[in-house]
């Protein structure tokens, strides 16, 4: 399911390729959100185009609306959304936690106000695990509890306990009824003939939790080792900690996990925190951050983030960047300003576009580098000039 191809001699940087029902992930690898089934702004012809190769949908929105039997009876989330690659989709926990109105966590499950309309709703490790199968990702995560950032160490104990208490609930349903609700899947649809087959089963990764307590975060990744999933997840970062806690959640946890299964971020970050991720062994990210920042006129350069609506770019000829796609190379930097200013719809395709292309190309260019040996070369190059001027 799971192989390294090659490590860095110089940090925990690894080059993997992970096999799922609907084609093969290459790791480093990061996964454009697809919250409501939908990258925002883009077709999934461009998201091919881009390269993707897995994306993320939300177990919570899709749950809510149009809901897992709508989506069963239109032939799984694959065929819903005309994408035809793999699909990682959260357990909705992260989604409780920050978007219900109130909500009262109990061992059964979390009881709270379904944030459309306020009517009363309850998650369980079991329902997760059913609409993840039900939708037919390729991966899908365990049910887990989100600690805020800061918590005090009991709230800390009380809550990894739990996560690990759910995981384990997750791993049994998941291993007895997981089959009865999987759409059947495709022969690798991204491969050519000659590529290695498919599993047809969807994968369960576990999520380590533990706040900024090191201890809590390696027992829970001992916890969740000795359940044997298919892939880890580290959970609770990017939640409001400084940027360094992120990292220690990762360092913490890391020598923990199973060397030969693959590691997952969740939710970060900007280029150099997922460079400096993938130094501490991690494979695989998602983030908002590309394409929420595409909206609000903030394109990624290899020298640092530019905002395109200032006026210094009002009658600049250049394109983007230097090695923008094609698809945006006769578009000037003027013009994409003027769209911004205009409120035109193409600004964000266009951005959206460009910001995800920057992040693909970054985890291209890390395995690339990973497989030469030259990886902390390549990662100190690109964070000093990323960092080196910002605009």
């Amino acid at each position: 399911m799971f192989e390294l191809l090659a490590t860095d001699s110089s940090s925990k940087a690894r080059y993997g390729r992970l096999t799922t029902a609907h084609g093969t992930v290459e790791t480093p690898i990061f996964m454009p959100v697809g919250t409501q089934g939908s990258v925002k702004t883009l077709h999934p012809d461009e998201l091919r185009l881009l390269g993707s190769e897995i994306i993320l949908g939300n177990t919570y929105h899709l749950w809510l609306r149009p809901g897992q039997e709508t989506i069963r009876e239109l032939g799984g989330l694959h065929r819903f959304t005309s994408w035809d690659r793999p699909i990682l989709t959260d357990s909705g926990g992260f989604q409780v936690w920050s978007l219900a109105k109130t909500r009262k966590i109990t061992e059964e499950g979390v009881h709270f106000q379904n944030h459309l309309d306020g009517s009363p709703a309850l998650l369980t490790p079991e329902k997760s695990m059913e609409i993840q199968a039900t939708l037919g990702s390729d991966i899908a995560m365990v049910f887990d509890e989100c600690p805020p950032y800061p918590c005090e160490r009991s709230y800390a104990e009380e809550s990894t306990a739990l996560t690990t208490r759910w995981a384990e609930r997750c791993r049994v349903w998941h291993a007895d009824y997981s089959s009865d609700f999987f759409p059947d899947a495709p022969t690798n649809t991204n491969e050519d003939e000659n590529s290695r087959p498919s599993t047809r089963r969807q994968l369960c990764f576990g999520i380590v939790q533990g706040s900024s307590y090191e201890d809590l975060r390696a027992a829970s990744a001992r916890d969740l080792a000795m359940l044997d999933f298919d892939g880890y997840a580290v959970g609770g970062v990017s939640v409001g900690e400084p940027e360094e806690e992120m990292f220690r959640a990762v360092e913490h946890s890391e020598p923990f996990l199973p060397p030969e299964k693959p590691r997952y971020a969740m939710g970060l970050g900007t280029p150099p925190q997922m460079l400096e991720m993938i130094a501490r062994g991690v494979d695989m990210f998602d983030c908002v951050h590309p394409t929420r920042s595409a909206r609000h006129g903030l394109a990624f350069t290899n020298d640092g983030p530019i905002h395109i609506k200032n006026a210094r770019f009002e009658r600049d000829k250049s394109p983007l960047t230097e090695d923008c796609h094609p698809h945006l190379a006769d578009f000037s930097r003027a013009y994409l300003r003027h769209l911004f200013k205009a409120g035109e719809m193409l600004a964000l395709r266009l951005l959206s576009f460009h910001n995800l292309d920057f992040y693909l190309r970054l985890v291209r260019n890390a395995r690339k580098a990973i497989s030469e040996g030259q990886f902390e070369e390549f990662r100190s190059s690109f964070c000093e000039r990323y960092n080196h001027k910002r605009t």
